[in-house]
């Protein structure tokens, strides 16, 4: 398996001179569909995430918008791109659905950029593909500019994630609930495009050589130390666990709500992938669905731990024929792994939590290790913590202003400061007593526990109504909140 390592000279790279590999195509052709991209009429640029141009080396000096319209619309292709659909299945709502892949986007190709990483380039609205079923293969400007937005927020936030390059608006429409709207295509960059559906695919088609061949190609690619162990993709898929159950602490932690957690949604290195229907909570409520199509509240914030779980065991299977050859030794082995989800989860949403309410952060201990001090410290924190969510959802009080204000004024001065955030402060004076005792009980230094808080509550959040704003004024041909919002999201812990 043939994968670059290594770093390319930090010096900045021209656009045109910008250089693809195609490694995926290492793997069996039945893998993807080769097909150019369907190009855009008329293609000119909303936006440009000069922090992504960084990671991949492009010279921002000497960028043409209108040259980078026309190769992320699929008008011009980058050096060394072949690009293709990547074919995959995947479990929707609960139920299996063979007829998947990239209905409306392209690997482009990989490149490494100067930090020796090697990224995805990913043309999102790029036309229609083999996989595409009854769509038009086109994303539409509303939703485009909702990602694009919403992957510079999580990353300013710390969360995994897919980052976008740049959004390409057109003069072409197409129709969307009963409106033509114009189109556009999102440049995505990742390290990896590949979903718990790419392995769905193969296992239950029983295609087990190529689901190795698959395997191994992300263990090289992705977890390289996974080849010393004696398991390699018992290895694997460990580490798959905990990367995911590191993502969605840090979604319950900070209010998101994804919407769509079908397993082809889900990325096998834990980031954020594929927003759709999605929302950070303005305000705090434990079933806030943010699908419409979501009838039955299946991926209702609360539910988004469980929920994971559940993919990483249909993730899981798929590996039993490379763990073990006995059938139900494999089982043994997957399901103890996915068991310690649940724990790993809590003890990373536990930490961050700590974080946010700037609470001393003892050492943790592996699964099964602790002490009866820090279980008892760990249920005492949880329950202070569940306390506040419960508050924060009766009082109807804004998520990020309370962490905020907790983070810059000094405990004796919160009760009354409450009064400019909520409309009964009275009614946070018994938890504010006791996360007081519990903030005394670690003897920081009031100044240095503040300044720490800060820097993991946000000022700002990407919230519906900014968003929506943005938006309504690109439809109007006025690009200037989009590109004011992504320079306050990617730094959401200071005033702007």
């Amino acid at each position: 398996m043939s994968i670059p390592t290594g770093s390319q000279p930090n010096t900045a790279t021209p656009l045109n001179q910008l250089q693809l590999t195609c490694h995926y195509r290492q793997l069996p052709d039945h893998h993807y569909q080769s097909l150019a991209p369907s190009p855009l009429n008329n293609p000119w640029l909303v936006s440009v995430n000069h922090d992504v141009a960084q990671k991949l080396g492009l010279d921002l000096s000497s960028l043409n918008p209108q040259e980078l319209a026309e190769f992320a619309c699929g008008q011009k292709l980058f050096k060394g791109s072949k690009p293709l659909a990547m074919k995959y299945t995947g479990h929707q709502f609960g139920v299996y659905n063979p007829q998947l892949g990239d209905g409306r986007g392209l690997l482009l190709g990989e490149h490494l950029g100067p930090d020796g990483i090697l990224r995805d380039i990913h043309l999102k609205g790029a036309g229609k593909t083999a996989y595409s079923r009854f769509g038009d293969g086109r994303a539409v400007l509303r939703s485009s500019i909702r990602e694009y937005l919403a992957s510079a927020a999580m990353a300013g936030l710390g969360i995994p994630t897919t980052e976008a390059l740049c959004i390409v608006g057109s003069t072409d429409t197409v129709l969307r609930e009963g409106l033509h709207q114009p189109c556009a295509t999102l440049l995505r960059v990742t390290p990896c495009h590949i979903r718990f559906g790419h392995f769905e695919h193969l296992y239950h088609n029983r295609k087990f050589d190529e689901l190795t061949q698959l395997t191994n190609y992300v263990i090289h690619r992705y977890f390289p130390k996974s080849v010393e162990t004696d398991n390699p993709p018992l290895a694997l898929i460990r580490e798959v666990i905990l990367r995911n159950a590191t993502l969605i602490a840090h979604w319950q932690a900070y209010g998101f709500v994804h919407g769509v957690m079908n397993t082809d949604n889900m990325s096998i290195i834990g980031e954020t992938f594929d927003y759709g229907p999605f929302q950070f909570m303005d305000t705090y409520k434990a079933g806030q669905v943010s699908n419409h199509s979501d009838y039955q509240g299946r991926f209702a914030f609360k539910r988004q731990p469980d929920a994971m779980q559940w993919n990483l065991l249909c993730l899981a299977q798929c590996f039993m024929p490379m763990v073990s050859n006995d059938e139900k030794t494999a089982q043994s082995l997957l399901e103890n792994e996915v068991r310690h989800f649940s724990k790993l989860y809590q003890q990373e949403y536990l930490t961050l939590m700590r974080q946010r309410l700037g609470l001393q952060i003892y050492e943790q201990q592996s699964v099964g290790q602790q002490s009866s001090v820090q279980q008892r410290k760990d249920a005492d924190d949880s329950q202070l913590i569940e306390g506040l969510w419960r508050l924060l959802e009766a009082q109807k009080t804004d998520i990020t202003l309370f962490f905020r204000l907790l983070s810059e004024v000094p405990a004796r001065e919160q009760q009354n400061k409450l009064a400019k955030i909520c409309t009964y402060p009275s009614a946070f004076e018994l938890w504010l007593r006791q996360y007081h005792q519990r903030v005394t009980e670690d003897q920081q230094p009031e100044t240095e526990r503040l300044a720490k808080m800060q820097k993991a509550n946000p000022v700002y959040l990407l919230r519906n109504h900014m968003a929506q704003e943005a938006i309504e004024q690109a439809g109007k041909g006025d690009m200037t909140l989009i590109n004011e919002l992504l320079r306050v999201l990617q730094n959401p812990f200071s005033y702007q």
